[in-house]
């Protein structure tokens, strides 16, 4: 069985190094994407189906991991 670290590999050759689900083209950007703009797991699951809820779940962990390096992403500021 595959470990969640294992679900995301990165080929500069495949979708230009972007990290991506392992045995797919799918990037984890691509699902995060799907995730922040209201799609639910069942619907990314439907559209997508050589993905697995581990491996959202993986993207999801990996996403988490890379955000916690030393690097200050500033958020652009809104005016209201």
């Amino acid at each position: 069985m595959n470990t969640k670290k294992e679900l995301i590999v990165s080929d500069p050759h495949i979708m230009m190094g972007k990290p991506i689900i392992a045995g797919t083209r799918i990037t984890v950007e691509l699902i995060l994407e799907k995730l922040a703009a209201g799609e639910t797991v069942e619907q990314i699951l439907d559209a997508h189906p050589r993905l697995t809820r581990e491996a959202i779940q993986a993207a999801l962990s990996f996403a988490a991991k890379v955000l916690r390096s030393d690097v200050v992403y500033p958020a652009a500021e809104t005016t209201a």
